[in-house]
């Protein structure tokens, strides 16, 4: 099937003929409970989704993820007694259901433009003694001046609890608007995001947060996956980290936000074709 264009207007549809875009599981979500969210994020920056993950969920999660806990932080950003899973799409299939979770696909589908990317999908462990994480934002950077509409979002997945004293993630609400200024490391509006095991934070890549300190005598296991623009570089280049025999398990969504897709009208293209070819048998 080929489309014929007459304007450059006509190159901003979907000109793919055999591999057509296909719509993400957000669109199952009750539009009602995705615009609430999006109404929240836009506001505060932020909105937890509260027991999104099963206990079934979570406990397969641990028993992949747990096995795999090894290295901790290189700095202290990082976190020299935080542990780290990376490239966690080559290791496990339990968290495929973080990453392209509908409740979070319905959010991504309002916020960001079609074709968005997955920019990064990492297990997080702070281990007892952690100290607070620097406060930073996840699309700072990318050097555009603020204040900007968001170029990225991210969740951060509570598969402990998180609380005020295990290194919960500390978020500063409000700050996704800020301009140029930036918060004091000790500022009173660093506020812990309290929430139960199975629960979700989203957050615009604009909004200031930070892990917590871990004041506790146990280690808080999160994971964290962050999404960008289907015109911007990911943080894991995940075309070339993400080997093809598991391109081709996983499901559309995340194969898609793996970058098997064209952002019209070229961006995404392998020699001149639509990159899905390429797991073809």
């Amino acid at each position: 099937m080929s489309a014929e264009v007459s304007s450059v207007t006509d190159l901003a549809g979907d000109l793919a003929g055999k591999y057509r875009r296909t719509p993400s599981g957000g669109q199952d979500v009750d539009p009602a409970v995705a615009d609430a969210d999006v109404e929240a994020v836009l506001r505060d920056g932020y909105v937890i989704l509260p027991d999104v993950l099963t206990a079934a969920e979570l406990r397969a999660i641990r028993a992949d993820v747990d096995p795999l806990l090894d290295l901790k932080g290189r700095n202290n950003f990082e976190g020299h007694a935080t542990q780290r899973v990376y490239s966690v799409l080559n290791k496990t299939r339990t968290c495929d259901r973080m990453a392209a979770h509908p409740r979070v696909l319905a959010l991504l589908d309002r916020l960001l433009m079609p074709n968005y990317l997955l920019s990064m999908l990492q297990i997080i462990n702070i281990l007892p003694g952690e100290a607070a994480q620097m406060l930073h934002t996840d699309d700072g950077f990318y050097p555009l001046p603020r204040p900007r509409p968001a170029l990225s979002a991210a969740t951060i997945w509570a598969i402990d609890d998180f609380t005020a004293d295990n290194g919960a993630t500390e978020i500063v609400p409000g700050s996704h608007r800020w301009g140029s200024e930036l918060p004091q490391p000790d500022s009173a509006d660093r506020r812990p995001v309290v929430m139960s095991a199975g629960s979700c934070v989203f957050f615009l890549g604009t909004l200031w947060h930070g892990g917590g300190p871990n004041r506790s005598g146990a280690p808080r296991l999160a994971a964290t996956a962050q999404y960008c623009e289907p015109w911007l570089r990911p943080q894991e280049a995940f075309t070339l980290s993400t080997p093809r025999e598991i391109a081709r398990v996983v499901d559309e969504d995340i194969r898609r936000m793996l970058g098997y897709n064209i952002h019209p009208p070229f961006i995404g293209q392998v020699d001149g074709m639509h990159p899905k070819r390429l797991l073809e048998d």
